[in-house]
């Protein structure tokens, strides 16, 4: 009966790498398909930024109890499921509790985990409850009709499951364990702090029953890590893993930086001293141009895509966007599942097609619209807001310069703007003659 569990734990263990790898890998790809931006400064800082964003949630904390919730779900589901790795070689070795033989060790591990177990159960019907009682005002917004809201909960209920489903199995291997029932003698106690409350449950019934539930607990709970796995790069929470390449290459600049573009500069100075035009080539020589700004994905650069694969929907970015808080059509949550759903489809049209065939669509029109592009302030509360250092301003300005430069597209205030600017070198409609005047009329 071993060899028979073993071949099928083997079986099932491979295919679910398997297929994990191969999503990871079209991701990479996705990814990858924006332009390329180096990012290779001020390492020690980025470092810290891990640490600090990614592993210590630092920002969530401006909410403590969130924080705390959010903490202990995403630490206590990390830590727990180190026991998979003793899990993974029973199933591998037809085994049953290989590294019981460590003793009081052991039992510390195990309680530890059980602890953590219940904190993250209880955790996360907190978390439903705020979802689909509380109705918390973010997390109910239109951004996540359909599937985007089902996710959320799923993954709730997918982790309540598995904590359960750990603390069952726990429970009924310690009475075969008090009863001295075959290879249940390996585990080192009879009694764990949190499953042991479960005895009254299980102590009436049989010794076969009890080693079915036990067996169906272990086998469900595997089962269920591994689809667990292979739904991650199908979910928002994605972020479990894409959080720590995302604070790394977080924006170091202070935040009302913003970008300016080679090519435009190099055109500016041309413009202004036409004499370096023939002994200065333009950036890029020999190549085909660069658009200026973004219209899709392939527009963008790759820390953009990486940003939209990391966003973890919670909205805190959208609750500050004084657009959003008006009633305009922009929510940065919005614009980051956007751009992740045509990279996406961009993704199949590659899978299909072996490279990428022109579906008629682009990142701008099709999925975010003129409006949403022209209702950002620029404000940064939105890059300011997010936990995993996401920047959907940056999308937003790429986006916005190709409809202002690649097809003359602006508002008429912004129009009229532009003109003060280029006639008289700032905003308003005054000449530099004139702009003093002021001072001597006072």
């Amino acid at each position: 009966m071993h060899i028979v569990s073993q071949f099928l734990f083997v079986a099932l263990f491979s295919v679910a790498i398997w297929q994990f790898t191969k999503k990871c890998r079209q991701i990479r790809r996705n990814i990858n398909l924006g332009r390329e931006k180096k990012i290779t400064d001020r390492k020690s800082e980025r470092i810290k930024n891990v640490f600090l964003l990614a592993l210590g949630q630092k920002k969530m904390f401006r909410n403590p109890l969130v924080a705390i919730l959010h903490l202990l779900v995403y630490a206590g589901f990390i830590i727990i499921n180190i026991e998979i790795l003793e899990i993974i070689l029973d199933g591998l070795l037809g085994y049953h509790r290989l590294f019981a033989g460590i003793g009081e060790v052991y039992i510390f591990l195990i309680n530890a985990f059980e602890i953590l177990a219940l904190l993250v159960l209880v955790s996360c019907l907190i978390f439903l409850l705020r979802r689909n009682a509380v109705k918390v005002k973010r997390l109910v917004s239109k951004d996540l009709n359909g599937w985007p809201h089902d996710d959320a909960n799923y993954i709730l209920i997918a982790e309540i499951t598995l904590m359960s489903l750990f603390l069952i199995m726990n429970s009924c291997d310690t009475v075969l364990t008090a009863r001295g029932v075959g290879e249940y003698v390996n585990t080192p106690s009879t009694h764990f702090l949190i499953s042991g409350g479960l005895h009254g449950i299980f102590n009436g019934m049989g010794d076969a029953a009890l080693i079915g539930i036990e067996r169906t607990a272990w086998w469900l709970h595997i089962i269920g890590i591994l689809a667990f796995m292979n739904y991650l790069p199908y979910s928002k929470h994605l972020h479990i893993i894409l959080a720590f390449p995302n604070a790394y290459y977080a924006n170091l600049q202070p935040k009302g930086e913003m970008d300016n573009m080679p090519d435009i500069q190099q055109e500016v100075l041309l413009a202004m001293e036409p004499e370096r035009a023939v002994s200065e080539p333009a950036a890029g020589e020999g190549k085909a141009p660069a658009p200026f700004g973004a219209k899709d994905i392939f527009d963008l650069n790759w820390k953009n895509l990486l940003d939209a694969y990391s966003c973890t929907e919670c909205g805190r970015c959208s609750a500050a966007c004084p657009a959003t808080s008006t009633g305009k059509a922009l929510s940065p949550r919005l614009i980051m599942m956007k751009t992740r759903d045509r990279v996406e489809e961009v993704g199949k049209n590659i899978q299909k097609n072996k490279t990428f065939e022109n579906d008629g669509k682009s990142l701008l029109y099709d999925y975010i619209s003129v409006e949403e592009l022209n209702a950002c302030t620029t404000c940064n509360a939105c890059v300011q807001e997010c936990p995993v250092s996401i920047s959907p301003l940056d999308i937003i300005l790429q986006m916005r310069r190709f409809l202002v430069m690649e097809e003359s597209k602006a508002p008429m205030e912004w129009n009229s703007m532009f003109q003060n600017i280029e006639n008289n070198f700032a905003p308003w409609q005054f000449s530099p003659d004139d702009r003093d005047k002021w001072m001597q009329e006072a």
